[in-house]
């Protein structure tokens, strides 16, 4: 058998200790790996001059071609910009794919989700075309705005730019068909605010159609972005994948990882062209460092995306339902999953990882 070479980054904060139990559980399943071990991240920047993402990470992950990451610290209103935006830009992962599902025997108001949010990952507001308040930049642009007729908006403001291109839309609309296909979906949700912004939710919206109007063996409807949000929280039975621009897809992706209990079971990938990474969509928690006291499983349902995605569908399977049996057993989880946060019967990280190693042994 041969093994799978795949870099593997720990990350910062909790991100070494839910990247060790993921990596237990991954081995324990008899899957052959060969890990490339990357460091990036706040505990690396001193070495490499102030950059948390050194270019040898993504020349790893490059050569390998796939990649399983803990998550990685970044600063609110100052220092580096994200590890995660920088990952997207600098390997093209144009795609990101967030499942949200029900397990039996987690806290939340629902039962019934299983749906997949499909978010694009390079265009819209969080392209990062901005100009700061104040700014000669920002100056000529309001000037150059007024001069075009547009309404005066006020000399104070910081500018932000959104576009949204035909070519974008068309290859992420065509991957949430690809993906619902592959994994036996049966409808995609194009979500918009195309009623407000013409050129480019409209774009969006026209693209996205015409997309569908190509693959007609699997069902398509659009919603705009706030009905939507109303709908998923009243009847999140209805949708099965969502395909998004960056910006709702972001918002869209949490509010949906709230109707299955929280971050700590949304696993997440982001895939381009013959590229993938893996990782939880949580942040690192880094006042938890080093407690063994973080959920890891978003990390492991990470791990199990990665599995599908190398073709070990049976042990992708195997490892949902280890950790499936683990929640509706509600012995060996943290905190986060027990009926109180402060229960005295929670364990820690690796704790969970040795109850569903011990569940793996005992499949078939």
């Amino acid at each position: 058998m041969t093994a799978h070479r795949v870099t593997l980054i720990p990350g910062d904060g909790t991100g070494p200790e839910l990247t060790e139990a993921t990596r237990r559980v991954l081995e324990a399943t008899g899957v052959g790996f060969d890990w490339d071990i990357r460091h990036a991240g706040t505990d690396v920047m001193d070495e490499h001059g102030g950059n948390p993402l050194p270019d040898h990470v993504l020349d790893s992950i490059r050569e390998n071609g796939a990649a399983l990451k803990g998550p990685i610290t970044t600063p609110v209103g100052g220092g580096f910009r994200s590890v995660n935006v920088g990952l997207r830009k600098a390997l093209g992962l144009y795609a990101q794919v967030r499942p949200c599902k029900s397990y039996p025997g987690v806290r939340s108001r629902y039962s019934n989700v299983d749906l997949i949010v499909v978010r694009e990952n390079t265009e819209d507001l969080y392209a990062g075309v901005e100009f700061e308040e104040g700014t000669e930049d920002a100056d000529g642009l309001l000037d150059w705005l007024a001069g075009k007729g547009y309404p005066e908006l006020r000399r104070d403001s910081g500018i932000s730019i959104k576009p949204i291109s035909e070519t974008g839309t068309r290859r992420i609309v065509q991957f949430a068909f690809d993906y619902a296909r592959a994994n036996g979906r049966r409808e995609v949700t194009a979500v918009h605010k195309a009623n407000i912004m013409k050129f480019t939710d409209g774009l969006f919206l026209h693209v996205a159609r015409d997309v569908a109007e190509e693959n007609t063996d699997v069902g398509f409807q659009d919603r705009i972005v706030d009905n939507l949000s109303m709908q998923l929280v009243q009847r999140p039975e209805e949708y099965d994948v969502l395909v998004l621009p960056n910006l709702y897809g972001d918002i869209v992706s949490d509010l949906c990882a709230g109707l299955i209990g929280g971050l700590g079971l949304a696993p997440g990938a982001n895939f381009g062209d013959g590229i993938a990474v893996f990782e939880p969509t949580h942040g690192s928690a880094p006042k938890y460092a080093g407690q063994n006291k973080v959920n890891p499983m978003a990390m492991m349902l990470s791990g199990v995306l990665m599995l599908r995605h190398l073709d070990e569908g049976a042990a992708a399977e195997r490892v949902e339902s280890a950790i499936a049996e683990v929640i509706a057993e509600g012995r060996s989880v943290t905190y986060d999953m027990k009926p109180t946060r402060d229960d005295p019967t929670a364990v820690g990280t690796s704790e969970v990882a040795d109850a569903i190693i011990e569940k793996l042994e005992v499949m078939p």
